[in-house]
């Protein structure tokens, strides 16, 4: 049996995960920086990285783990402002194309190993 002896099929680019957390999150007020900051911070927390200005995206081991990271994130979302919670498989990350100004970068390259506690 494949998985090493788990019962689990081995990790492919259509099982492992990458969840993206966009978001737009008033800070007219102190208190609703607060809030602002305070979520971004859970995320980094969460072992999310910052790819764009109130985009974050974190590698996943499957639909599971997505499932678990989105209870976590619902229960920490703001009273204010829009937030959405975007997954995609391994493979169709693959297909993102990336300009930084008008120079075409490289394909991003999947963390070195995925930790799975």
């Amino acid at each position: 049996m494949s998985g090493g002896g788990t019962g689990n099929p081995p990790l492919s680019g259509y099982r492992l995960m990458w969840m993206m957390v966009l978001f737009d999150l008033p800070v007219d007020d102190a208190s609703r920086r607060k809030a602002a900051t305070d979520f971004r911070n859970f995320l980094l927390d969460l072992g999310f990285s910052r790819t764009q200005f109130s985009v974050y995206m974190k590698y996943c081991s499957g639909k599971d783990h997505v499932k678990t990271l989105t209870n976590k994130i619902t229960m920490a979302v703001p009273q204010y402002g829009d937030v959405k919670i975007l997954s995609i498989t391994d493979k169709q990350y693959e297909n993102v194309v990336s300009f930084s100004g008008r120079r075409r970068e490289a394909p991003a390259k999947n963390p070195g190993q995925l930790a799975l506690f």
